[in-house]
This record gives structure tokens, C-alpha cells and sequence, in this order.
């Protein structure tokens, strides 16, 4: 056998050496490689995630914002309507969300967001609808509930279809639940629908999960989502949110005032979109009650009518509700000129960003009389008595 010559020998082991360094390198690369989503999830303790789905022509169907505590396993869908208007800084101009979509993408569109709710979404998630019937056949369907039979044609001529029940669709027949429109529906029943198929994708999402998140098959279901992740981060995103508890999931949605701006018709969120901030930060807090409700998190509010106007405690009961507070059926007070808010907890900034929905600074603690009576009475947090100079929520 001939020797190596003292050059090959050399030649062999630097090649050795150059080697093991290159396996060090992969070695220290995969040990400091970092799961995006595990880290904000430790840092944030909440996941907060935009989910759109869009049409063919590339217009925003449906988008609603994600709140998931994997803690609690409790989550929210915060439907945000296509037709919510503003000013926008992205546009230049009152528009809607939908043009923001359209007109700048996802990234402008999540900024946009952010700066309605005053939150920040680290997350989002876009779905082509021709996709989301790949998946919801994947998923093997999804389960909703239709009040009556569907049998009506679109303004293209095309025969719309539905059983009524719960049903389980496949992907055709979701695509068909989600364009539907009759006469006699109205906003609200519309986006009743879209929250139903967030449910159902939540829920499929956690009976699927084993099957889903198997190496050999989650590359079929992570073809059919865009993210703002990678490809390992989003898989992480959601065999998170697979644990969801799907049966308690809360609903909310923007509520505010129609507007016609240059021929659009615009769902402007209420007090200048205050009432949205505080509501949106109520039902993020909402999720984060082990208990389910939330106690020292959504306060629990007494709202008494100190005025002569019929109704005008109730109106301002359900204000309060559809900002996620827990209220107490509406009652009467001695009549009364100037409206209050009193504080039982010696909490001044929740007080003060409740009486930002109906604009009342008047606010002042409980006296200890108060205290005591409310103690063995209503046990709330905070009374709201109307007065004669009540202006109303919005």
C-alpha cells in the first residue's frame, strides 16, 4: 500500500477540521434558532391575530381579530366589518378598511388596525377563498347552523343553495354560506355568519390538530395560508391555537354609526373610536379569566336613571355590554341633574375609561356608607347614575 505523501496527509486534515466546523456551526445555529411566536407568547401572554379571508378578485370577504390565551384556552373573535371607515393616514382619505386592503395589503392593513384598537397585532393570516375550500375539505368540512333553507340566485345568475340545521358544509357549499345575500338579512345576520365560520375553523383546527400538525401533513394545509411568518413559525402560530377551547369562544364586533362618504356607505366606530379602544381591550381581558368572568378584569357596572327619559338607562346598558362589560340590569334613581360615576374599588383609570363611552368626567369614590350598602346589595364596581344633563353615548 503506498503512503500518503505529507501533502495529502495535511489536505486530509484540514478537511477534517473544516469539517467540524461546519458542524459546529449547524450545531450552534439550530440550538440559538428561536420559535418567534413562543417568545411573544412569553413576553405578551396572549395571542392577538388578524384573520382575512379574500375573493377571487382579491377584496377582503371577511376579517376578524384573534385574542387567545393558551394559559386559559379561552379566545375571542373581534369581527372587524369591511365596511369600517376612517380617516386613514395609508389612503389619505375617510374610506373603508376594505380600500385599505385593496389598495396597500395586509401589512398597511394591520397597521391600520392596530391604530384603530390601540393594540398591537404581532400576527396575521390570509386565506384566498378558493383555498379556504381546500381546507375546509382537508378539515372535512365545516359545522354551521342555517335557521332556514337557502334557494336564492345572485346578481351573476348564480343559484345559492343551502340545507337548513346544523349542517356540515364542504368547502363549495362555505364559499356559498359566506357570498349569500337575501333581501331581508341585515348587517348584523351577515356578520353572525362570518363569526360562525371563524368558530367553526377554530374548532376543526383543534379536532383536526393530530392529523394537521403531522410532518407528512401540515405542508398541504400551510399551502392553502399567507402569513407574515415563517414557514416553522406559522406551523408553531397554529398548533397553538389547536388548544383552543372552540365552544366558549366570545363575539364581538365594531359597532358604531353609518355614514355615505363619496357614495360609501361607512360604519364609523362610536366616540371617535374611543368606545372601540376600551372595547377591544375589555374583551382581550375577558379571555384572560380563569374563572370565565373575568373578575378584576371586566368590571362589573350598575347603570341607574336618574332622569325622566323611559328607556334611557337600557340603552345606555347595552353601550356598556357591547363594549364587553359585565352590567346589571338597568334600574331607577332619585331624579338627579348632573350624571355620576361612583368608584367602589378606588380605581381611577377604569373609571375614567368608563366614562369616556357616555363622556362623563364627574366621577368620585364611594362614601363609606356606599361601600357597605353596595357590599350587601348589587357587589359592583362602579354606578353609573344618569342625570337630566345626560348626553348620550354617542
Amino acid at each position: 500500500m503506498r503512503k500518503l505523501r505529507d501533502e495529502q496527509k495535511g489536505g486530509i486534515f484540514l478537511g477534517i477540521i473544516a469539517l467540524i466546523i461546519i458542524a459546529v456551526v449547524l450545531f450552534f445555529m439550530y440550538s440559538l434558532k428561536t420559535d418567534r411566536v413562543r417568545e411573544i407568547v412569553e413576553d405578551e401572554k396572549t395571542i392577538k391575530m388578524i384573520m382575512l379571508v379574500e375573493d377571487d378578485d382579491g377584496d377582503e370577504v371577511f376579517s376578524t381579530l384573534v385574542f387567545y390565551d393558551p394559559e386559559t384556552t379561552k379566545c375571542a373573535s373581534y369581527n372587524i366589518p369591511a365596511y369600517t371607515g376612517s380617516i386613514f393616514e395609508s389612503l389619505g382619505r375617510t374610506d373603508s378598511l376594505a380600500a385599505v386592503y385593496k389598495n396597500k395589503g395586509i401589512d398597511v392593513y394591520k397597521k391600520e388596525v392596530e391604530k384603530m384598537t390601540g393594540i398591537t397585532i404581532p400576527f396575521s393570516i390570509v386565506i384566498k377563498m378558493e383555498d379556504f375550500v381546500k381546507i375546509t375539505d382537508m378539515m372535512g368540512g365545516m359545522r354551521v347552523f342555517i335557521s332556514s333553507p337557502i334557494d336564492c340566485i345572485s346578481e351573476e345568475g348564480e343559484r345559492w343553495l343551502l340545507p337548513s340545521g346544523a349542517v356540515n358544509l364542504d368547502g363549495d357549499k362555505i364559499s356559498v354560506y359566506l357570498r349569500y345575500r337575501t333581501e331581508d338579512e341585515t348587517d348584523d345576520d351577515i356578520l353572525d355568519r362570518y363569526q360562525n365560520v371563524v368558530v367553526a375553523f377554530l374548532t376543526n383546527l383543534h379536532d383536526n390538530r393530530f392529523k394537521i400538525f403531522d410532518t407528512n401533513n401540515y405542508e398541504r394545509y400551510g399551502s392553502c395560508i399567507s402569513s407574515n411568518l415563517s414557514e416553522s413559525d406559522e406551523k408553531s402560530l397554529l398548533k397553538i391555537l389547536s388548544e383552543v377551547d372552540a365552544e366558549s369562544v366570545i363575539r364581538q364586533t365594531v359597532t358604531g354609526s353609518y355614514r355615505t362618504v363619496e357614495g360609501n356607505r361607512l360604519l364609523i366606530p362610536i366616540n371617535n373610536g374611543d368606545f372601540l379602544k376600551i372595547s377591544v381591550e375589555q374583551t382581550a381581558n375577558m379571555i384572560t379569566a380563569s374563572d370565565g368572568n373575568a373578575a378584576g378584569h371586566v368590571y362589573v357596572l350598575q347603570v341607574l336613571n336618574g332622569t325622566s327619559i323611559d328607556g334611557l338607562a337600557g340603552k345606555t346598558v347595552k353601550t356598556y355590554r357591547d363594549a364587553s362589560y359585565n352590567v346589571m340590569p338597568a334600574d331607577n334613581a332619585p331624579p338627579t341633574d348632573e350624571t355620576v360615576i361612583i368608584d367602589y374599588i378606588g380605581n381611577e383609570t377604569a373609571a375614567k375609561k368608563i366614562g369616556q363611552l357616555i363622556r362623563c368626567n364627574n366621577i368620585r369614590d364611594a362614601t363609606e356608607e356606599e361601600v357597605e350598602e353596595n357590599s350587601r346589595k348589587a357587589s359592583v364596581d362602579f354606578t353609573i347614575i344618569l342625570g337630566r344633563d345626560f348626553a348620550g353615548a354617542r
